[in-house]
């Protein structure tokens, strides 16, 4: 009798087994759903309202699915289990990266709101609202918007990075202070040793070239090589129980601010893959510089006007995909499928900066680093795209429109009008 017990009890198991895998083969990710509202153990702002609705054997399955992986896998961190560091924050000094030596940073706290002066929940939901409200209206129109999570290509998750120590998803975007949110995210991660072999624990400490080597990083564009045909199932998982979030800019100041950065400072890369064809298309010169430093020698730039030129070419895209730098939000961080739990923006960025960190309780712990001093003002928008055509600007308005509308930022019509 023991031996057929015996027999019972692993068919059983081997049946529960085959039937995971079965589901999970057969039906695909789309049974887990991406837009659901944060863990009210981590998310100290999330709704008090409770579904009236009785939980249905689909819902238990669920359940069990996310226990079963939750357990497995040891990565649903709270934030009454975060392990917070406590780094010193201090100036940089001897920085090797050209940009950050000619830029320097503002360690003031000069234009800094009072904590009490503003309702920074208030302002996320606003933000929030605004985005969801657009996503879901049919008013506004921009490629990849109906896409679900499930057709994003795996090349086009490369911008989030994931911390599974402390349950955090940060979408980065280039040109919104993506460098130093890179360091804070490897020094919450310990995703990298220091000379002395141990994690670092100074944001500002990390080389800047180690901050955007990708094997610095986590990114959902590597699960596939872990996780394998799992990856979108995790990937979900983490979506749904991490605290997730981005910061954004003005589209227009942000393009002001990558030209400045990688075409008016020298850069052999940038030089070679955009300056070079830039120049070769849009300038009447018939022999371009072969490196980057002759062309500064001689003063052989690409202007601002061929920039925009270049971005509003069609046999741009058709060539390869925007460069990241210049690339629009949603298409780095997919707003409409993704459900982020916190919006920052560099406009705001001390205030917004310091509520993330008070929301993840790493607030008496940890300290954002600064901002840079000469950061491109909005008042300069004008005088750049003064030489710009109006119908030159029209078309480019219409290129990054869904990125304006999304995240709140209004139409610039005194550069649109004609």
């Amino acid at each position: 009798m023991s031996k057929l017990r015996l027999f019972c009890l692993l068919l059983l198991l081997g049946s529960m087994i085959l039937f995971i895998i079965v589901y999970w083969d057969n039906v695909g990710t789309s049974n887990f759903n991406l837009h659901t509202s944060f863990s009210k153990s981590v998310h100290p702002h999330s709704s008090g309202e409770q579904s009236t609705s009785a939980p249905t054997e689909e819902d238990n399955f669920r359940s069990d699915i996310d226990e079963f992986l939750d357990s497995f896998l040891s990565f649903t961190p709270t934030k009454n289990e975060f392990q917070s560091t406590k780094p010193d924050v201090l100036p940089l000094k001897g920085s090797s990266s050209l940009e950050e030596n000619v830029r320097g940073y503002d360690w003031s706290t000069k234009g800094r709101l009072e904590e009490e002066s503003i309702d920074q929940e208030w302002v996320q939901q606003e933000r929030k609202l605004l985005l969801r409200n657009f996503c879901a209206n049919s008013s506004l129109s921009f490629s990849t918007k109906k896409r679900s999570f499930d057709d994003i290509p795996n090349r086009e998750l490369d911008h989030l990075i994931v911390d599974d120590r402390h349950g955090i998803i940060y979408c980065y975007v280039p040109k919104v202070a993506c460098t130093n949110w890179k360091r804070v995210m490897i020094v919450l991660s310990e995703s990298l040793l220091n000379t002395k072999g141990v994690p670092y624990q100074n944001p500002l400490e990390i080389p800047r070239e180690d901050v955007h080597n990708s094997s610095s990083h986590l990114t959902f564009n590597k699960f596939w090589r872990r996780y394998g045909k799992f990856s979108r199932h995790l990937m979900k998982i983490k979506l749904k129980k991490y605290t997730k979030f981005l910061f954004v800019r003005d589209p227009f100041i942000r393009l002001i601010s990558a030209f400045r950065s990688k075409f008016e400072l020298e850069n052999e890369d940038f030089y070679r893959s955009f300056a070079v064809p830039i120049l070769t298309r849009y300038s009447n010169q018939t022999n371009v510089p072969s490196s980057v430093g002759e062309a500064f020698s001689s003063g052989t730039k690409p202007s601002f006007s061929q920039f925009i030129q270049y971005l509003l070419d069609p046999q741009t895209e058709k060539q390869k995909p925007f460069n990241e730098h210049w690339r629009q939000v949603y298409r780095l961080c997919h707003p409409c499928q993704i459900d982020y739990d916190f919006i920052g923006k560099l406009e705001t960025l001390d205030e917004d900066a310091a509520e993330l960190l008070r929301q993840l309780n790493l607030d008496s712990q940890f300290q954002f680093p600064p901002s840079y001093r000469n950061r491109t003002a909005s008042s300069w928008k004008e005088d750049w795209f003064s030489k710009i055509p109006v119908a030159w600007r029209q078309e480019l308005y219409k290129l990054y429109e869904a990125d304006f509308v999304l995240f709140g930022y209004p139409k610039p019509d005194n550069l649109l009008d004609v």
